[in-house]
């Protein structure tokens, strides 16, 4: 730990380490975690809850991030979208990152079992595991569906939520990860076609590299296609109401657009929005299953 109070001296070093923990992903899955604990309660759930919850979702995913900048540093370095990452410029060493993770995640577990329960507790281990070990480490440099196979940890989140609040499992909850869980593969293709260089430099068997770039776009579609059809199930279940589906159905069709575009149009850049589109329309249908919750109650 004395590694971690002297690199924390100074504003640039605060900064190197608030961008280990990649706040804007971070913010994303505690929004989708307050889905999960909203759409559990007939009404707003409390407010220890929800405050204690998101804590510590969001501590232990922080500490998933720092941990997954250690163990890619030296991919990082080969590409051009991670190379000025902290650690692997060496402004933030090996050890003091590892011991922020460990400390982040030490408090946000302790704060979920202390102020929340133990099943979330265990599945916020389970899910950081999957995604700095499981996927970091062996999947991602494994196989082409590593995104496939690791995408069920980053899909976690709104069923962390929804057993906070509950302290048990249940199918609603699961519809939320399937919708998160089938997005993920589409948005991250969309990225590897942009990056196809820097993944076969740093080695990574990402679709574009193993399988080309005109069968990675047609995946990217085929997805979108697919997302449209689980996003509709909440509405089908009886989870959510009109104001969700019309949602849904905009938001999903506006994916599929530019996933569209990207398959048979000509535009180079096609693939960075396509990949920015993904963001904003999981974010949006997250908003809007809030939203329609609220009217309804």
């Amino acid at each position: 730990m004395k590694s971690l109070s002297l690199a924390l001296r100074g504003p640039v070093a605060f900064r190197d380490y608030l961008e280990l923990t990649k706040p804007r992903v971070v913010a994303l899955l505690l929004l989708t975690a307050l889905v999960g604990m909203v759409l559990a309660s007939p009404g707003w759930p409390p407010l220890a809850v929800v405050v204690h919850g998101l804590g510590g979702i969001g501590l232990v995913s922080a500490s998933a991030a720092a941990i997954n900048h250690v163990l890619d540093r030296r991919i990082d370095l080969k590409m051009a979208r991670t190379y000025m990452r902290p650690v692997a410029r060496g402004r933030v060493s090996t050890a003091g990152a590892l011991a922020f993770a460990a400390l982040l995640g030490s408090l946000g577990l302790a704060q979920l079992l202390l102020w929340v329960n133990l099943l979330t507790a265990l599945l916020t281990l389970a899910a950081m595991l999957g995604y700095a070990v499981v996927y970091t480490l062996f999947l991602k440099r494994a196989t082409p569906q590593n995104i496939v196979i690791g995408g069920l940890a980053g899909a976690a989140p709104p069923l962390l939520g929804w057993t906070a609040v509950t302290g048990s499992l249940h199918g609603d909850a699961w519809l939320l990860v399937m919708i998160i869980f089938t997005w993920t593969p589409p948005h991250f293709w969309a990225l590897a076609i942009a990056r196809r260089d820097d993944y076969a430099k740093a080695g990574i068997p990402m679709l574009p590299v193993t399988h080309g770039i005109a069968f990675t776009k047609t995946c990217v579609l085929l997805y979108s296609l697919l997302l449209l059809a689980v996003s509709v199930l909440p509405f089908l279940t009886g989870l959510s109401g009109l104001l969700y589906l019309f949602g849904a159905l905009g938001l999903c069709g506006w994916f599929i657009w530019h996933a569209a575009r990207l398959k048979f149009g000509k535009d180079p850049g096609q693939a960075m929005t396509t990949f920015k589109v993904s963001i904003w329309q999981l974010m949006l249908l997250f908003m809007v299953l809030l939203i329609d919750h609220g009217v309804a109650g």
